[in-house]
């Protein structure tokens, strides 16, 4: 049994390393271009909700406490309670969702698919929502428009890449 235990806190780190290093590689825009979604993506798929969650919260706590690993390498609840920061703990929501379906389906094509749809809409309110209260006055069509356009398409293919990539990874791993 610890032989287990350990082995998930592991599995868990090491989604969480890949998650942070996922941040830092990013294209510059009022909320950048990064690959966190992919890597939020592929943990959830590969490691289902519960770990999947895990190494989301592990990502985020050790932004938290000062780690450069959110994007543009920075660090802090400064940087949590920024303009990103609803996007970030959207992943939280993501991560479970996706997570979920891969428990309950495995990883079929059409419950992935739809699971991962609901999963980036729910990223996408939390974070507008933030965004739009916290520093656009309000302004939800603005926000959107800036947050939510023109990350659709990148997000479509960051998300069918890492389901694409968990549906291979995950037999290996599990």
């Amino acid at each position: 049994m610890k032989k287990s235990k350990t082995k998930d806190i592991i599995i868990v780190s090491l989604a969480a390393a890949l998650i942070c290093v996922c941040s830092w590689v990013q294209v510059p825009s009022a909320v950048p271009f990064t690959l966190q979604t992919f890597a939020v993506f592929f943990v959830s798929a590969v490691l289902g909700a519960k770990k999947g969650v895990a190494a989301t919260l592990v990502y985020i706590l050790l932004g938290a406490v000062g780690l450069p690993v959110f994007s543009g390498f920075q660090g802090g609840v400064g940087a949590l309670l920024g303009s990103t920061g609803g996007y970030i703990f959207g992943f939280v929501l993501s991560a479970a969702v996706v997570g979920f379906s891969c428990d309950r389906f495995g990883r079929k094509f059409l419950p992935s698919v739809l699971y991962s749809a609901v999963a980036i809409l729910t990223c996408y309110t939390f974070g507008t929502l933030w965004f739009a209260f916290l520093y656009g006055d309000g302004n939800i069509l603005g926000a959107f428009t800036v947050c939510v356009l023109p990350f659709i398409v990148p997000d479509i293919i960051k998300i069918t890449l890492a389901l694409t990539v968990a549906k291979r990874v995950a037999p290996i791993i599990n």
